[in-house]
């Protein structure tokens, strides 16, 4: 029974060494056709798991299947002007933060225009540059507003609702957000950029909590970029000047991370944003200087500690 014991542990142990994200495909190359890409920004996917892409230089929005196969495209009325952040809501309604059109355009799941809001400026409602873009459960949209250095949040539609944010790098405080994401139990979440960190809070603002600093290390960012967070409230960010994908507990806790500077499988060259496919079995990244998407599965089953001990009680 020792040797049956022993024999378990190890296999368990061995299981739990092999877990990873792993690569699974890509696809994208320069250029402007169907398919191509010239910067790719931000990324987002709809209920039925098509995945849309906010193409920086090519200002436009393209949409894949899963696997990215090329369905559409569309370039916005008025015209998207540097679109950097992409969000899909439960309904399928596409929501697109332009950078240097200092506003909100949100569309059918397939293009056709439904409304906009924002113009440049510091006021509610206004923006500088903002760059990414998130959906609550209750539909809520969260935006991140780059130079203003703050989040503000609006209806579907684009009703003003608050906002939070100053520039610095007190608590609460940003020097250019340009990611934001909300868990599924209303958290929000924001990159900020070049204050290195993520910082987390209340659906309206309240701040509580912050993690990282500047830097190469585990748990440190160099240009921390989009994020998104997982059904069972992992975080991970687009680590931008790493070259890498790091992922952490609700709270900050490091947990792991994948990539390096290159243009092979698995490799990144400024990773810009991240999404999950709806039922969260895959992880898609916008590898914005490649030109291409790439995306990553989780391979081989995590056995925690405690779990072992159980084990190794029950056959003693």
């Amino acid at each position: 029974m020792k040797k049956v014991l022993v024999i378990s542990v190890a296999a368990a142990l061995a299981a739990a060494a092999s877990a990873a994200w792993v690569y699974e495909g890509q696809w994208g190359t320069p250029g402007s056709g169907q398919g191509q890409f010239n910067d790719p920004g931000g990324i987002a996917v709809g209920p039925n798991g098509n995945v849309y892409v906010a193409e920086i230089l090519n200002d436009r929005v393209q949409y894949f299947t899963a696997t990215g196969s090329f369905l559409g495209m569309w370039v916005g009325l008025p015209r998207l002007n540097t679109p950097l952040g992409v969000a899909v809501a439960t309904n399928g309604t596409v929501y697109v933060a332009e950078h240097h059109g200092h506003r909100v355009q949100y569309f059918t799941a397939t293009g056709s225009y439904l409304g906009r809001w924002g113009a440049s400026g510091s006021g509610d409602g206004y923006f500088n540059r903002p760059e990414g873009i998130a959906i609550a459960p209750n539909g809520n949209v969260y935006v991140a507003d780059g130079l203003n250095h703050r989040i503000q949040y609006f209806t579907p539609t684009g009703s003003f609702l608050g906002k939070w944010g100053t520039p610095g790098t007190g608590d609460g405080q940003f020097n250019n957000p340009g990611g934001v994401a909300v868990a599924p139990g209303g958290r929000v979440y924001a990159t900020d950029h070049r204050n290195g960190r993520v910082q987390y809070f209340t659906a309206s603002g309240s701040f509580r909590g912050k993690w990282g600093s500047r830097g190469p290390g585990n748990g440190q960012f160099e240009g921390p970029r989009g994020l998104t967070v997982a059904a069972d409230r992992k975080v991970f960010v687009a680590d931008q000047y790493n070259d890498r994908i790091q992922y952490f507990t609700p709270t900050g806790s490091y947990l792991g991370e994948w990539g390096t500077r290159g243009g092979g499988n698995g490799q990144f060259y400024y990773p810009w944003d991240v999404a999950f496919s709806p039922t969260g079995v895959r992880l898609y990244v916008t590898d914005t200087w490649n030109d291409r998407v790439q995306y990553f599965r989780w391979s081989g089953a995590a056995v925690s500690p405690a779990s072992l001990g159980r084990v190794k009680t029950l056959f003693r």
